[in-house]
């Protein structure tokens, strides 16, 4: 299906020469004098690759009907994540490269959505927060509360990410897997 790159948006899949790409950002650009633009950064799904990429607005771009699937992570190797569809018990295999730093974040066992086509793995569609265990942190120090100050802090995947002066060990954490950062203390 074809639109005009004037309405491409965050999140959509296009063909562009000759491959399967997702739009990461979109911002539509009117110079005064002359046809509107459509400055997009692009990721390309098998390398990986981030491409800034300016459409004339006008343009035809190919968007790609994909779907999305409910699967359950079950781990990670050192090129790869691996994610089963509990329905069927289909495995996919969704390349580290293409996820990036949201693989941090993900906890075995939990369930998330991957973006496909024809049957084909493309994406994982980031969840908006993931609830992690704090599994080693500093005690906070008694009068140190300067306004905003954070501290490090173990999570159970593993990762390492700045939490506020509050959080102890044990604690429930959320955090935002597309930035590593944190969102807030989740009650238990």
């Amino acid at each position: 299906m074809k639109i005009n790159a004037g309405n491409l948006k965050k999140g959509d899949f296009i063909s562009y020469q000759g491959e399967i790409w997702q739009v990461q950002k979109a911002d539509f650009y009117s110079p005064g004098k002359g046809s509107a633009l459509m400055k997009t950064r692009i990721k390309n799904l098998i390398s990986g690759k981030n491409v800034d990429y300016t459409f004339k607005s006008n343009e035809d771009v190919e968007i790609m009907e994909v779907e999305a699937v409910e699967v359950q992570y079950l781990y990670k190797d050192e090129e790869n994540l691996y994610f089963m569809n509990e329905r069927n018990f289909n495995q996919f295999t969704i390349s580290l490269k293409v996820v990036g730093e949201m693989a941090n974040f993900l906890k075995e066992g939990e369930r998330y959505f991957i973006y496909l086509w024809q049957d084909k793995p493309l994406a994982l569609r980031p969840p908006m927060s993931v609830k992690l265990k704090v599994i080693e942190t500093e005690e906070a120090v008694k009068g140190d509360t300067v306004t905003g100050a954070k501290k490090p802090a173990k999570i159970e995947t593993g990762v390492i990410v700045m939490v506020p002066l509050f959080i102890k060990k044990d604690d429930v954490i959320m955090i935002n897997p597309e930035t590593g950062e944190y969102v807030q203390r989740v009650k238990s």
